[in-house]
């Protein structure tokens, strides 16, 4: 496997909108050791996910795995999932505040409001259909990577400049208030 580039804020390929990925990409080897390393890149950089684009390559692809993760150690376990082709619909007007940052964003923090219940329609990485619902802080983690493939960053969708703070000042002031956050919005919705 091989360890991909991660885009930072301000690379132009991370304003553009992904394409769809066909059948017979999909079925390709070139396809599946990308996403292989796809994964591999997210793993290695800690991440909860990692969109396609991010990688430099600008297809309908997203990696999303929560387990024992350093950077995000109050999330809810995210057993491994790709995406392909994802169509993301809210199941319900409802909402929350979610710190966010990301890898393409390195250092910086920001308060995100996110659809507290999604439904989630797309291929895995064998062509094979995916139909579920997910809440919680699990529908923040999927809205924030499917944004990737909108072209769209957390910080386009911060609601108050306030709340962005280097990950250092986020662990300092904001992480206790946000964990018990987490654990009410767990308690509601799940995950």
């Amino acid at each position: 496997m091989t360890l991909l580039k991660i885009a930072q804020i301000g690379t132009p390929i991370l304003r553009e909108r992904a394409r769809e990925v066909t059948r017979e990409e999909l079925e390709s080897p070139a396809f599946q050791q990308f996403v292989d390393d796809l994964v591999e890149t997210m793993r290695d950089a800690s991440g909860a996910g990692l969109a396609a684009i991010q990688v430099y390559n600008p297809i309908r692809v997203c990696a999303i795995e929560v387990g024992d993760n350093p950077r995000y150690p109050y999330k809810p376990k995210i057993p491994l999932t790709v995406l392909v082709n994802p169509v993301l619909t809210p199941l319900s007007d409802e909402r929350f505040d979610n710190y966010e940052g990301c890898l393409s964003v390195p250092d910086l923090r920001g308060v995100v409001s996110r659809y507290a219940e999604l439904r989630v329609q797309a291929w895995d990485r064998h062509g094979n259909a995916i139909d579920r619902e997910v809440r919680g802080i699990t529908a923040g983690t999927f809205q924030h990577e499917v944004d990737h493939l909108d072209a769209m960053l957390f910080v386009d969708r911060v609601t108050d400049p306030r709340t962005l703070c280097t990950w250092k000042e986020f662990t300092r002031h904001q992480e206790p208030a946000f964990r018990a956050r987490v654990a009410e919005i767990v308690a509601r919705w799940g995950s």
